[in-house]
């Protein structure tokens, strides 16, 4: 059964633009005129046929997917330690020993550039951090992209790995909007605030990008848990971070301190009368930040 397809080119002949690919011939055909574009084509799609949706779905092919976040992007081989066979029997003793000579050439030839081990050491240092972090794994990809392209550029060159690491996963979690400011990662890290904070700069820089002011609203929801508050001050400090963003009030405001300062508004125009101290250690910052903030926002916001 022949298997037709129109395709998007232009014939030389009648210039038509409507072209059908035989895939039975293997043949780029011009509906038009008739004229045969290319006869023996390659059919680079699969082997198999499927006539319906739940046929190619059951027929797709897996495998493990390229990752940013393994060093040799999970494309290299591994030997296990099982020593078994494919019928479980046990290894016989000279063939363990060849496997395990075998095992160890394999993992000195992963690691065999200094790249190499750069990126090893780089990697299992983003998976420690992702994990204590409780990362997602796209923003892990997207951290370790942009340590690869740091690496690329030279600015891990007489710099710490692990700050480099701690920037890229920092600017990974500005860029896809996560909710993990400058102090958790930090705190997760084996470097200081400091390092990490001049590491992304470094990184912002060189490499050109420019990640958006952090949202203050993404912070609100782990706030309220931790602070038990019911969901009409909730919704009143959406509004007030809303309108606060409307007036550009946000902007160079630490968006922890700004969230925690508008539920804590908001609690005392709906009436549930907390203190800054509860909201500040349910967002894990100083009460003089939530009162700076909580100032901020009533003289901004004009609520007297």
């Amino acid at each position: 059964m022949e298997t037709l397809q129109v395709m998007k080119e232009k014939c030389p002949e009648c210039e038509g633009t409507e072209i059908i690919y035989d895939s039975e011939a293997g043949e780029n055909i011009c509906a038009n005129c008739g004229l045969v574009l290319q006869d023996s084509v390659m059919d680079a799609g699969p082997e198999w046929r499927a006539f319906t949706k739940e046929e190619k779905e059951s027929r797709t092919r897996v495998g493990m997917p390229s990752l940013y976040s393994v060093h040799d992007k999970g494309l290299s081989t591994s030997i296990t330690d099982i020593n078994r066979d494919a019928s479980g029997r046990r290894l016989p003793l000279s063939t363990r020993i060849q496997m395990a000579r075998l095992k160890k050439w394999q993992a000195r030839t992963r690691v065999h550039a200094s790249i190499d081990r750069n990126l090893s050491i780089a990697m299992t240092e983003l998976d420690r951090l992702s994990d204590k972090l409780s990362i997602p794994s796209s923003v892990k990809e997207k951290a370790a992209l942009i340590y690869r392209k740091a690496l690329d550029a030279g600015l891990v060159r007489g710099r710490s790995i692990a700050s480099i690491v701690s920037g890229s996963l920092y600017a990974a979690c500005r860029l896809t909007g996560t909710p993990r400011n400058l102090r958790a990662v930090a705190k997760a890290s084996l470097v200081s605030r400091k390092d990490v904070a001049r590491s992304y700069r470094l990184i912002a820089n060189e490499l050109g990008f420019r990640a958006p002011a952090p949202d203050p609203l993404v912070y609100l929801s782990r706030i309220s848990r931790r602070a038990d508050v019911p969901g009409s001050v909730q919704a009143e400090a959406v509004r007030l971070l809303k309108e606060a963003k409307r007036k550009k009030v946000h902007t160079g405001k630490d968006p922890v301190g700004l969230a925690a300062a508008a539920l804590y508004l908001a609690s005392r125009q709906v009436g549930q009368r907390r203190t800054q101290k509860d909201f500040a250690e349910a967002a894990g910052v100083t009460e003089v930040t939530v009162r700076n903030r909580y100032k901020t926002l009533k003289n901004q916001l004009d609520l007297g």
